[in-house]
């Protein structure tokens, strides 16, 4: 019994739980899509409202009415959607606030607004200055919702203060950065329409608009106070917006203001219901959908931008446009480092440090202007340029570490080789000095061309030691050896000019070589000194242009070519000898017939 107790615990959990499962059966009621955290500084999102929103597969918008607490926001919400106050949003009548955070009516409005079929959303958001916030959270709500909204609803009582105006810095800010910001196909959001709304009891004397102006007009700022000019720079900014806001006067629904959701239509006053209707029409008129980077957003692409939204906004201690626009710029800064990146990639490693700086620079310019041309935010933006810059020197620093780790790994490569043949060049068999300056001339030409990056200068260095040390050695031991070899030559030669190939002028030539070798050394107490006499230098020049040239290297040819003279030498010696003394050879043959020739036979 117990087990079946869990399983069925547990079937009822999975129910609930199950993905793509929804616990809302009507969505004709609000729904809380952000509350605030418990310390009601920061926001965050609610499962009703989003799941509310996600289930929209057509193009959304979004409406937002803010303004002071206890302003009428509520009741004029459910003006605009036509419902009464037990069907719409809550309506308090209470020092505190009704709403917290902001609030979404859970079945948008079917509109077909340029052709294109829209969900309009109408959003209900905390009023200001209540008891016992921040003056961060209620910034953080004026953000959220000029970004989430197409169209801002901004609820005055009576007249404009210079408090309204400076709580409209953010969206100044925001319009500054984003306005007519438009690249290709990339749009980021544009700000939403501002509607000043001024809710008052006499319609008398200024108009609204009249009223909206002065507001924003300047105000005298002899005493050089900040805040003054700051909000002059705020209603400087809002003069520049002026095609993208509107104002609208509404006089009040009636006298009786805490019976109002008991009332109907009937019993409001004409003039209310007149203005309120064309409130309607004129919201319909300015609202667009909502797109963001270029494309209508449905209900679950909403809800990703608006989670994107909130996390920028909560970062810090308040909130900032620099945040969104670090949002925004994310993607664009990424597409243009792996420009950067792939530009780089393919430069052929190592490469000479300035090559490679040039080619730094090209690149680096190249991401630059295509960030300039797409990315998002004025101002803020040069935070996000800085981001890629910086991101393009890391690069850059691991790509010159890459260079630098090629560069070593090729000229050492070809120092080792260069060492090699070095060594080589120090046990030729037929020591020529014109063929070790040839090898010496070779490698250090192959290593010049061969050699790039940051390495080379260190490693040119060692190559001039070891080479200056080989070919210091090699002239120290090339004098002795060939005297050693033309010694052993002298005498091969005499054995050869005399039992050979007997010829008295190669063994009398070979006889005087070696006694000039030998005798010279003994008269004259040192095999050195040999080395300076002009007799000597002929000899090397003769032995040289034998022994080495472009033509034939007698080093790598001396065995094949001595081989081949030794046969040369034996076929003349047996063959050609044979044809001139007839059938008899050079060596003596065994005969077995008499000297007479006689058959006799042998007697007993």
């Amino acid at each position: 019994m117990e087990v079946s107790y869990w399983i069925f615990v547990f079937s009822i959990l999975f129910l609930f739980l199950a993905p793509g499962s929804s616990s809302i059966d009507n969505f004709h009621q609000p729904f809380p899509i952000v509350e605030p955290d418990p310390g009601h500084t920061k926001l965050r999102l609610t499962r009703e409202g989003l799941e509310a929103i996600s289930r929209i597969t057509t193009p959304i918008s979004a409406v937002a009415v803010i303004g002071p607490y206890r302003s009428g926001k509520s009741f004029l919400l459910n003006q605009l959607l036509s419902l009464s106050c037990d069907e719409g949003f809550g309506v308090g009548h209470m020092r505190d606030t009704k709403t917290k955070g902001i609030w979404v009516w859970g079945t948008p409005l079917e509109m077909d607004i340029g052709g294109v079929r829209t969900s309009v959303f109408f959003l209900d958001t905390e009023g200001f200055e209540s008891v016992g916030k921040s003056n961060v959270y209620d910034d953080r709500i004026f953000a959220l919702a000029t970004v989430m909204s197409s169209v801002l609803i901004y609820n005055l009582p009576e007249t404009i203060r210079e408090a309204d105006i400076s709580r409209l810095s953010f969206a100044v800010e925001l319009a500054e950065e984003f306005y007519g910001r438009v690249k290709g196909q990339d749009i980021a959001f544009e700000p939403a329409k501002l509607l000043w709304l001024i809710q008052r009891d006499f319609l008398q004397g200024k108009s609204v608009k009249e009223m909206v102006d002065e507001a924003l007009r300047h105000v005298p700022n002899t005493g050089g106070d900040k805040n003054i000019d700051q909000v002059n720079q705020i209603r400087d900014s809002l003069a520049v917006m002026g095609d993208n806001s509107t104002a609208f006067s509404l006089p009040q629904p009636h006298l009786m203001r805490t019976k109002l959701c008991e009332l109907k239509d009937g019993d409001l006053d004409p003039m209310y219901v007149k203005k309120r209707d064309q409130l309607k029409e004129l919201v319909a008129s300015i609202i667009s959908p909502k797109v963001v980077q270029g494309k209508h957003l449905n209900g679950k692409e909403f809800v990703a931008f608006l989670e994107q939204i909130l996390d920028a906004l909560n970062k810090g201690e308040i909130p900032s446009t620099g945040s969104l626009v670090e949002v925004f710029n994310k993607g664009i800064l990424e597409r243009c480092l792996k420009l950067y990146n792939g530009r780089m990639s393919k430069l052929g490693l190592p490469m000479p440090e300035q090559s490679l700086q040039d080619a730094h620079e090209r690149s680096r310019e190249e991401a630059m202007n295509a960030f300039d041309e797409q990315h998002f935010g004025r101002q803020h933006a040069k935070k996000s340029a800085e981001q890629l810059d910086e991101e393009m020197k890391e690069a850059y620093k691991n790509i010159l570490m890459a260079n630098e780790y090629q560069s070593t790994r090729l000229c050492e490569e070809l120092y080792t080789r260069c060492e090699d043949t070095m060594d080589q060049l120090q046990v030729l068999r037929l020591p020529s000095m014109a063929k070790f300056n040839a090898g010496f001339q070779k490698c250090n030409e192959s290593f010049d061309q061969e050699c790039v990056g940051p390495s080379k200068v260190n490693y040119e260095q060692r190559m001039m030691k070891m080479m200056g040390k080989g070919r210091s050695l090699f002239i120290k031991e090339y004098n002795q050896r060939l005297f050693n070899w033309l010694v052993a030559f002298s005498l091969v030669m005499v054995v050869v000019g005399r039992f050979i190939i007997k010829f008295i002028l190669v063994e009398m030539a070979a006889w005087v070589l070696f006694i000039f070798l030998e005798t010279y050394t003994r008269m004259f107490w040192s095999a050195e000194s040999l080395y300076y006499n002009s007799v000597w230098h002929v000899i090397v020049a003769t032995w040289e242009t034998i022994v080495y040239s472009p033509i034939l290297d007698l080093d790598r040819w001396a065995i094949p070519i001595a081989c081949m003279i030794a046969l040369g030498i034996l076929y003349c010696r047996c063959y050609l000898g044979r044809r001139k003394h007839g059938s008899s050879w050079l060596l003596p043959l065994y005969n077995n017939h008499p000297k007479n020739g006689s058959n006799r036979a042998r007697s007993d």
